[in-house]
């Protein structure tokens, strides 16, 4: 009897979709694991399974109705409706996704190819059980059918004086046995094709359940937004009313107010000439002195400007020598630190490589 064994492995973090939102993923381990595709050769199933210490955080059966997306660069996702989850790997590169990815095709399409294999087994089973029995299964197989009839199970008791007990299962005709194990092995792979279909609509009427519950409650929760709105509308409706009632009553004050604004505007607009006119005639005055005082002292700034600027262009002159070295310096630090960083890159992929390997000779020892 066949054993599962692991056909290829990888390393990635785990994540599943949150079964509340249906939109954020949650991720269920903490750090990278080992993701490995496993082949039943008893039951010629593929599955991929990943454990995070005892715990199996991945374990789902590849069937041909499933697709592996790729959805960035280093992450990629499938639906697995038995689980009834969306499965999301993150990946260290493009390359291990890529890899990951080619391996889900293959043995998503050997997956077909056994389930098609399976069929067409099935119905060659059930062929010669139909051509063996010849023109007796066209009806219905049932109990006499199988074990025979009362006429062929029961001697004549007109033609033997003393009656003989009824044959046991063993005494069965060749045909008879032939046809009964038959029926038995073709009614077991029946029962096993429709448990699969069972459990298959089984997951899809917990999708369909989940969507019509959330499309229950999204119902409930417009038409309360729409009753809200309604009220909303009615109270606005009966605010517009009013402030209408309000304004008719308002136009004669509005009309009698804007006589005496005016009336005000024109008398303020004089009194601000006059006071204009006072102000300037005292800025004059004033201007006049202040005029010959910031003579006198623009000129000693500017005598004590010069002195300054001459200082200032020394220092700036300093300043743009110590500017170009500091630039200089700042130029060879970077291209050592790029020089290091690479250097660092390569280590780092190279110790992912070597960890790696060293699990896949744990996984195989």
């Amino acid at each position: 009897m066949g054993v599962e064994q692991p056909i290829f492995s990888t390393r990635a973090h785990v994540f599943q979709i949150d079964p509340n939102t249906k939109k954020n993923w949650v991720p269920t381990s903490k750090h990278a694991v080992t993701v490995s595709y496993f082949y039943d050769s008893t039951r010629n199933v593929y599955r991929i399974i990943s454990l995070d210490g005892s715990k199996a955080i991945i374990n789902s059966t590849i069937t041909p109705n499933m697709t592996f997306t790729k959805t960035s660069q280093k992450f990629g996702q499938w639906a697995d409706s038995r689980a009834n989850t969306v499965y999301g790997l993150g990946f260290s590169s493009e390359h291990h996704l890529s890899k990951f990815a080619e391996k889900f095709q293959e043995f998503k399409e050997a997956a077909r190819l056994a389930k098609e294999k399976s069929q067409e087994k099935m119905e060659l089973t059930s062929t010669p059980s139909q051509e063996s029995a010849g023109g007796d299964l066209q009806s219905p197989l049932t109990p006499e059918s199988i074990n025979g009839t009362d006429d062929e199970r029961t001697p004549d008791v007109t033609q033997n004086s003393e009656p003989r007990a009824e044959p046991t299962q063993n005494a069965l005709p060749f045909s008879h046995r032939y046809r009964f194990v038959e029926f038995c092995y073709f009614s077991s792979a029946i029962s096993k094709h429709w448990e699969a279909e069972l459990a298959a609509l089984k997951g899809n009427n917990a999708k369909l359940t989940a969507a019509l519950l959330e499309s229950t409650a999204n119902v409930k929760q417009w038409k309360q937004q729409l009753a809200a709105y309604q009220e909303e509308a009615e109270r606005l409706h009966k605010r517009v009313t009013e402030l209408e009632c309000v304004s008719s009553q308002a136009n004669a004050v509005h009309t009698h107010k804007t006589e005496l604004n005016q009336t005000i505007q024109e008398l303020e607009e004089t009194l601000k000439v006059k006071e204009e006119e006072i102000e300037r005639l005292k800025q004059e005055i004033d201007n006049a002195r202040e005029l010959q005082e910031q003579r006198d002292s623009l000129t000693q700034r500017l005598q004590e400007v010069e002195i300054r600027n001459k200082d200032l262009e020394g220092q700036l002159s300093d300043l743009e020598q110590r500017l170009e070295k500091s630039q200089s310096e700042q130029e060879a630090f970077r291209n050592n630190l790029k020089t290091l960083l690479e250097i660092l890159d390569g280590k780092i992929f190279e110790l992912t490589e070597l960890r790696d390997n060293l699990a896949k000779l744990l996984e195989c020892s």
